[in-house]
C-alpha cells in the first residue's frame, strides 16, 4: 500500500534525473566540440623593461703593429739567431747572410779610394808647383788653370770612391738582419740555407699582441644608429660599450674601445670599416682569430618589447596576433623601433598587459578561438643577446601547430 502511494513521486524523480543527465551530457559535448575547434598556440606576455640598444658583428683580431722583415741585401742565409714564436727586442739580430762578396766589395772600394786619393795628392802637388812658376812668370796662366781643373776632377773622383766605400761597408753591415721593433716573431720563418732577395723575400713577421685591434664592418644603417663615431673615439658624449665573444662562446673579460673608423664607406660593400682596441696582457687574443663584436649604446627606459618571431608583415603592414579578452585571436598593428637581441622595441600598438602569440602563427587568422599555452622567454630561447632559435625550427614548429 505504501509503495502504491509513492509510485508517482518516484517516477517523477527518475524522470528529472534522466533529464539532468542528458542536459549535462549535451553541455559537455558542446564544450568538447568548442575545444576541438580551437587553434593550439603558444603565447607570452609582452615585456616592459629597460632595453640596451646593441648590435653584433663578425670581426677579426689584427695586430696593432706588424712588420714583415726583409733583408736590404741579397744572399744565402748562413745563421739564424731566434726560434719561431720567440719574443724579440728592437735591434736584436735575427739572421746573418753570407758576407764574403760584400767583404770583397769593401776591399775593392777601399783600393779604388786609395788610388783616387793618391792621384789627387799628385795633382795637388803639381798645382802648387805650377802656381809658384806662374808667380815667377815661368809658365802661362792657362797651364795653372788646366791643372786646377785636374785637381777638381780628381777630388770629385775621390769623393765618389769614398761614397762607394761607405756603400760597400753598409751592404756588409746589412748582411746581419736586425729586428726593427720589439714583438713576437711568427713561426713561418725562413730557414738557414735559403737565398734571400733584397726587398723581396719575407724572412719573418714581427707583431705586437698587447694591445690588439679587432676589426669589423658596419652597414650604413648601423652607422647611422651609432653615428657618434667621433665621440666613440674621443671618449666624450655617450661612448659605446665594446665587448668581444670568442669562437668557443666565451666572452673576453676586458672591454675595448673604438679608436679608428674609415673615412668613407667601401664602394664594393657599402660598409664602414671600424677598429676597436683591446688590452691583451695574457696574449689570449691572437691575430687572425675570429670573434663577435658587440656594441652597446644607449638604454631605452621602460621599453615595450615583443619577440621578433611574433611579428608578421603583410605588404606595408606590421602586426602581431594578440590573445583577446574573449580568448580569440586579434590582429594588432604595431610600429617597430630598434632590434634588441630576440626582440623588437614597439613604439606603438601594444601595452605591457597584452599577450602575443609566438608559436602557431602559420595558419592563424583573426577571430579564431584559441587554446593558449603560456610560455616564458626562457622556454622559447629568447635572449637580449641574440636570437638563439633557428629559423628552420620556428618554421617547422609553426607548421606543426
Amino acid at each position: 500500500m505504501f509503495f502504491a502511494k509513492n509510485k508517482k513521486p518516484l517516477a517523477l524523480m527518475l524522470t528529472l534525473a534522466l533529464s539532468a543527465t542528458v542536459l549535462l551530457s549535451g553541455c559537455g559535448a558542446k564544450q568538447q566540440q568548442q575545444a576541438a575547434g580551437a587553434t593550439q598556440v603558444k603565447a607570452m606576455k609582452v615585456l616592459q623593461q629597460d632595453a640596451p640598444v646593441s648590435s653584433e658583428y663578425a670581426g677579426q683580431v689584427v695586430g696593432r703593429d706588424e712588420v714583415k722583415v726583409q733583408s736590404k741585401v741579397s744572399g744565402k742565409i748562413v745563421e739564424k739567431y731566434f726560434h719561431g714564436g720567440d719574443h724579440v727586442e728592437a735591434g736584436q739580430p735575427l739572421y746573418r747572410l753570407d758576407s764574403r762578396q760584400y767583404e770583397s766589395a769593401v776591399l775593392q772600394a777601399q783600393a779604388n779610394l786609395a788610388q783616387s786619393q793618391a792621384t789627387l795628392s799628385n795633382a795637388q802637388t803639381d798645382l802648387y808647383r805650377d802656381q809658384s812658376l806662374l808667380a815667377a812668370d815661368a809658365i802661362s796662366e792657362q797651364t795653372v788653370t788646366t791643372q786646377q781643373a785636374n785637381v777638381n776632377a780628381y777630388s770629385a773622383a775621390a769623393a765618389a770612391n769614398q761614397a762607394l766605400v761607405q756603400k760597400a761597408q753598409q751592404d756588409l753591415d746589412d748582411t746581419v738582419v736586425y729586428a726593427p721593433m720589439s714583438g713576437q716573431v711568427s713561426v713561418d720563418d725562413v730557414a738557414v740555407g735559403t737565398f734571400a732577395t733584397a726587398g723581396n723575400t719575407n724572412l719573418v713577421t714581427i707583431g705586437t699582441i698587447d694591445p690588439v685591434f679587432v676589426q669589423f664592418s658596419i652597414s650604413e644603417a648601423e652607422y647611422l644608429k651609432f653615428r657618434n663615431i667621433q665621440s666613440m673615439q674621443s671618449g666624450s658624449g655617450n661612448p659605446l660599450d665594446v665587448t668581444v665573444k670568442l669562437s668557443d662562446g666565451s666572452t673576453y673579460p676586458m672591454d675595448g674601445r673604438i679608436v679608428q673608423a674609415d673615412r668613407a664607406l667601401a664602394q664594393n660593400t657599402g660598409t664602414l670599416t671600424v677598429k676597436a682596441l683591446f688590452p691583451n696582457p695574457n696574449g689570449l687574443l691572437l691575430p687572425g682569430m675570429f670573434a663577435r663584436v658587440k656594441l652597446t649604446g644607449e638604454t631605452i627606459p621602460n621599453a615595450i618589447l615583443v619577440p621578433q618571431r611574433a611579428v608578421q608583415q603583410l605588404l606595408d603592414k606590421t602586426f602581431v596576433m594578440v590573445v583577446g579578452d574573449d580568448g580569440k585571436s586579434e590582429a594588432r598593428s604595431i610600429e617597430l623601433g630598434q632590434q634588441v637581441g630576440s626582440y623588437y622595441v614597439v613604439k606603438s600598438g601594444l601595452s605591457a598587459s597584452d599577450t602575443v602569440v609566438v608559436e602557431g602563427l602559420s595558419s592563424l587568422t583573426e577571430g579564431k578561438d584559441l587554446a593558449v599555452t603560456m610560455v616564458t622567454p626562457e622556454d622559447m630561447g629568447f635572449s637580449f643577446e641574440e636570437d638563439t632559435t633557428p629559423y628552420d625550427t620556428m618554421t617547422n614548429s609553426d607548421s606543426n601547430s
